[in-house]
């Protein structure tokens, strides 16, 4: 377009592209219904600045001031202000991809310390700089598994309990490779071994599952999933978060060839979208890995640097060589994980983690004492959340609760799933109370 600073063409140019598309002019290009084109005006009224604010305040003040005890692969804990201070500075707010490795040196070897977090808690010996959420680590697991599986096999099993977003996530990535999404059944909120066994077979490419499960149930057979899965020549791929990696079984130790999950836990409020993925795997699959890897090196003094490396796999270099879509990545969110991390220590992060199980068991206790309801309804450890029965319809127990200043998640007809974590455990007592006015 003539005048633009992003595609300065001249009017001789631009007819010269016109004739040889076969149009008349640019609008020809587009075909936009009246209904929603632009007419010229955008009927926004012209406002000062506090008039602007006092409106904002005002639909601000329509959300329902809820405290939450939602989970289901958004957990909220406590971030430091040392993150915000942090990764606030402009050094790092500035930055978009550390693609100049001479004036990134700083941002560049956050990341590595972010991977280097990730191969220590997983066991694995590669992991990237994130993904953008566990559903897209997942999604990008099973497209992997389709390219580095020695025989032939299209389906991906995937655990019956799995967190809707989750399984559209993986479903939409899946239609595109020409490959099938099935699910295995759970026996009491953990994997039902003998019918995955019953299902395994040359068809299947990768094994998935979830420790915790989305139920928060610990799984206690990772090891036989995984001995399965070696057996029938599938990739297994685990499903965790950083906290809960900190005490749980180590993946590679129970024959994981792929980590993935939500690493947002740490560094982040919960944001309701917004994620930051997890994906750890083999050192085998190292070019295989989608998104980006930092690695180390030296440079011409003989000093320790850091770069981007092996990045011919993805589109914004060489297209035609792509194994994954995913360009850009969460570099800034991973890199407040990092700082998160690092600020908890080893230490600090255990007892975060044992926390999560302590609470839970706590919180299930007392609501299990109260009449009319059942917590928790697996017979399993959980890690923060867990599954109440209530004998009256859950959807109306959630809608009283609700109307109490409290928000849990509704996952079946009489079933009510709670969160606890250090953001809420405060409020447990209220909770209880809540629970007890209104089963």
């Amino acid at each position: 377009m003539s005048g633009s600073p992003y595609a300065p063409h001249t009017d001789a140019e631009t007819d010269a592209m016109l004739e040889t598309i076969g149009v008349d002019d640019e609008e020809a290009l587009f075909d936009i219904p009246d209904a929603v084109g632009f007419d010229g005006e955008f009927g926004i009224d012209t406002r000062s600045e506090r008039e602007i604010r006092r409106e904002c305040t005002r639909l601000f003040g329509r959300n329902d001031d809820l405290v939450e005890f939602l989970g289901r692969g958004h957990y909220g804990h406590y971030v430091p202000s040392v993150v915000d201070h942090l990764s606030d500075r402009a050094e790092f707010l500035t930055s978009y991809t550390q693609y100049q490795p001479e004036v990134s040196q700083g941002f560049l070897q956050a990341l590595f310390e972010y991977q280097s977090m990730l191969v220590e808690l997983t066991g694995l010996p590669v992991a990237n700089c994130s993904m953008y959420d566990a559903a897209t680590g997942l999604a990008e697991a099973a497209t992997l598994a389709d390219r580095v599986r020695s025989t032939s096999g299209d389906v991906v099993v995937v655990p019956e309990h799995l967190r809707e977003g989750k399984a559209a996530v993986l479903s939409n990535y899946c239609a595109g490779a020409d490959l099938t999404v099935e699910s295995y059944p759970m026996d009491d909120g953990v994997v039902d071994v003998d019918a995955l066994a019953e299902r395994l077979g040359d068809d299947v490419v990768m094994v998935y599952a979830e420790n915790p499960t989305v139920r928060g149930c610990i799984e206690e057979r990772l090891s036989t999933i995984g001995e399965l899965a070696s057996e029938n020549d599938a990739l297994f791929t685990l499903g965790s978060d950083v906290v809960a990696l900190s005490v749980l079984e180590e993946p590679a130790s129970v024959g994981a060839d792929v980590v993935v999950g939500e690493a947002g836990a740490l560094g982040l409020p919960t944001a309701y979208g917004m994620g930051l993925g997890v994906f750890a795997c083999r050192e085998e699959f190292l070019r295989q890995v989608p998104g980006r890897l930092v690695g180390a090196g030296e440079d011409a003094h003989g000093d320790r640097a850091f770069t981007l490396t092996l990045q011919t796999r993805e589109q914004h270099i060489r297209k035609e060589r792509a194994t994954s879509n995913i360009c850009t990545n969460q570099a800034w969110v991973a890199l407040r994980a990092a700082i998160h991390a690092a600020t908890l220590g080893p230490d600090g992060l255990v007892e975060l983690a044992n926390d999560c199980v302590r609470e839970a068991a706590d919180l299930a206790e007392r609501i299990d004492d109260l009449s009319g309801a059942k917590a928790p309804v697996h017979d399993r450890h959980h890690f923060r959340e867990f599954v109440v029965n209530t004998d009256q319809p859950a959807a109306a127990v959630a809608g009283d609760l609700a109307d109490e200043g409290f928000a849990v998640h509704v996952v079946g007809e009489h079933l009510i799933e709670v969160c606890v974590t250090d953001l809420n455990a405060d409020r447990a007592d209220g909770l209880v109370a809540a629970f007890e006015e209104v089963i």
